[in-house]
């Protein structure tokens, strides 16, 4: 039986991943949230799915990197065969610039704790040369832009720190999968301009999982984003900054 971790197990994108999951193969889920109560829904959710789906569920303070350690650890003693990295938050650009509070959890909340946890699972695989990270970063890292710079830069963070991990473990049986949503329909964008024109979470987690599968490195989900954000990345400075995105 397949050992995923879920680290943001109540985030929609999560959930569907661990839906997938648990209709195509019989699972043991370890789903770690700050919200308990929500978790216990996800449990209920995948059980009916799969009645043969074990979960159990873990609560931790996600910017407190001593409980993280010890979680993880305590999480690994059944090895760990995916471990998907998905919280996160989506503040607005302006509240960041005016409440400092507020920018300093969005730089942490999505990009340090995502790096603080797989770290944790970096440090549990390695001895055992085995084992899959997956991380979930966002387009938003690779430019920053003025409609959001403070969440693309946590984003950009995490971008960078899964290349070093990859490098880290080219030569080795642990694998590192970097996934870069563009976006989404989920709780966290319904109030977003066009958020109805945004992917749809289910097809989103789909390609999550088949880029997991493949063992890619990193995938833009939907796969248009890669060429969108490669166009966004080489604008000349002059072009890109006459553009209101």
């Amino acid at each position: 039986m397949k050992h995923i971790v879920i680290v943001g197990a109540t985030s929609a994108m999560a959930g569907q991943c661990a839906r997938i999951w648990a209709e195509r193969e019989d699972c043991l889920f370890s789903l770690i949230a700050r919200d308990q109560e929500r978790c216990t829904g996800i449990q209920k959710d995948l059980e009916t799915r799969n009645p043969n789906t074990q979960c159990k569920l873990y609560q931790v303070n996600f910017t407190d990197p001593a409980a993280i350690s010890e979680l993880i650890t305590r999480v690994s003693e059944i090895p760990v065969d995916i471990a998907l990295i998905a919280h996160g938050t989506l503040p607005d650009q302006q509240a960041c610039e005016e409440d400092l509070s507020l920018c300093e959890h969005t730089l942490t909340i999505n990009g340090t704790s995502p790096v603080i946890f797989a770290e944790a699972f970096a440090k549990q695989m390695a001895p055992l040369d085995y084992g899959h990270i997956a991380l979930i970063g966002s387009v938003a890292g690779d430019r920053g832009r003025k409609s959001n710079y403070v969440y693309g830069a946590a984003k950009g963070l995490v971008t960078r720190y899964a290349q070093g991990l990859q490098h880290r473990f080219a030569k080795t049986g642990v694998r590192v999968t970097l996934v870069k949503p563009g976006p989404t329909k989920t709780p966290m964008t319904q109030e977003m301009t066009n958020a109805d024109s945004f992917a749809d979470v289910r097809k989103v987690a789909q390609q999550i999982l088949k880029a997991i599968d493949s063992r890619r490195q990193t995938a833009y989900v939907p796969m248009k984003w890669a060429l969108i954000m490669m166009i966004i990345r080489h604008l000349p400075r002059t072009v890109f900054n006459r553009m209101n995105i």
